[in-house]
């Protein structure tokens, strides 16, 4: 939690959360609010997170009762919420079960392989990650995911006809390093790509429901799934600055526009856009 409760400005606090990210994915961008109370999250099983159910997959209707569980903790919901990538759909989850939760979602990029016409080659796409991920450990597994969230436009032939890319060609090494349980790489995450959002129930919340999209996604994977969801809720996505991770530092070696980002997630926060 950073900031008090209750809170300064009289606003309820701006949760943040992702998936796979835990908190320190949203340190640098809790640093531009520093007028707000943030709060950020290590989703179950990940970061300080240990789990103790025995399971190993992530499931956005569970982690939405997490999250709930957290407002509720916290005792001062309901409150504004943004949401990245997988926490993105974990927020939407959250909305259908607990609509009196969140005021306000901006729903930043959710890799919704469900949402559009080329699902099914979608999902043999993302088969194809964990293939490669199984068979040579996570430095070709990362090559692979990188080509795919990468690729513009729909999934054909051409992109499954492709070799796997070469990790040296990321700069990575070629070596297996040994490790299979992965949630980005591996079927653990399946459940979150490939959730089935109730766009009734999310429509008939009183929630705001903001979707947005990276100015540099354009063509790729999760801008396609922003702007089909979007539609399916009867709005335009939101330009956000920046890419997919547009809203983090340095720190993770492929830096956004954390201030530009900031400023526009403030402004749709404030309701002057979106």
């Amino acid at each position: 939690m950073h900031g008090p409760l209750p809170t300064a400005d009289g606003r309820p606090p701006l949760v943040m959360i992702g998936q796979p990210m835990d908190a320190t994915g949203s340190t640098t961008l809790a640093s531009y609010f520093p007028d707000r109370t943030v709060i950020t999250y290590d989703p179950r099983g990940l970061g300080r997170s240990t789990r103790q159910d025995g399971r190993v997959d992530s499931s956005p209707t569970v982690q939405a009762a997490d999250v709930h569980a957290v407002i509720e903790a916290i005792g001062a919901g309901p409150v504004e919420m943004f949401a990245s990538s997988g926490g993105a759909i974990t927020a939407l989850a959250l909305v259908t079960a607990y609509p009196d939760d969140v005021t306000t979602l901006v729903a930043h990029e959710p890799p919704l392989n469900s949402v559009f016409p080329d699902a099914e080659a979608a999902t043999r796409a993302r088969a194809g990650v964990r293939d490669v991920y199984e068979a040579k450990g996570s430095n070709a597994g990362m090559a692979a995911f990188i080509g795919m969230t990468s690729w513009q436009g729909e999934f054909t032939e051409d992109y499954f006809a492709q070799p796997a890319p070469d990790p040296a060609s990321f700069g990575m090494p070629s070596e297996d390093d040994g490790t299979r349980g992965d949630p980005l790489l591996s079927d653990r995450s399946w459940a979150v790509s490939g959730y089935q959002p109730d766009v009734e129930a999310l429509t008939a919340a009183s929630t705001r429901v903001v979707i947005a999209v990276g100015e540099e996604s354009a063509g790729t994977i999760t801008a396609r799934t922003s702007v089909a969801m979007a539609e399916l809720l009867g709005q335009q996505a939101t330009v956000f600055p920046s890419h997919h991770g547009g809203f983090a530092g340095p720190e993770f070696g492929y830096p956004g526009q954390p201030e530009a980002f900031a400023h526009t997630l403030r402004a749709v926060l404030d309701g002057q856009a979106g």
